[in-house]
């Protein structure tokens, strides 16, 4: 258990930093379920703009250090690799 004033208010800092992570990890989460339940139902045009407010949720996520930019990159290329895939087809 932390002992020094220091230490008390690191593990305070801790608990919110890691409650406003997981918040914005679920955002990031959601926003991408919202874009791929668009995709699922064959609505173009809905995935569309949930893509793009997907994408800028996910680079906000990295930008705050949630995520590696790297992951960022990832989830993007791939969710837009889907979008790709999807026009194509319909």
């Amino acid at each position: 258990m932390a002992n020094t004033e220091s230490a008390k208010k690191r593990v305070r800092q801790n608990v919110k930093r890691r409650a406003l992570n997981r918040w914005r990890m679920r955002n990031m989460r959601t926003a991408i379920k919202a874009f791929d339940k668009a995709l699922a139902n064959g609505e173009l045009d809905n995935a569309a703009s949930a893509f793009k407010t997907a994408s800028a949720v996910v680079d906000k996520t990295a930008q705050k250090g949630v995520i590696h930019r790297n992951q960022a990159a990832r989830r993007k290329s791939r969710m837009s690799a889907r979008l790709k895939k999807a026009k194509a087809a319909g």
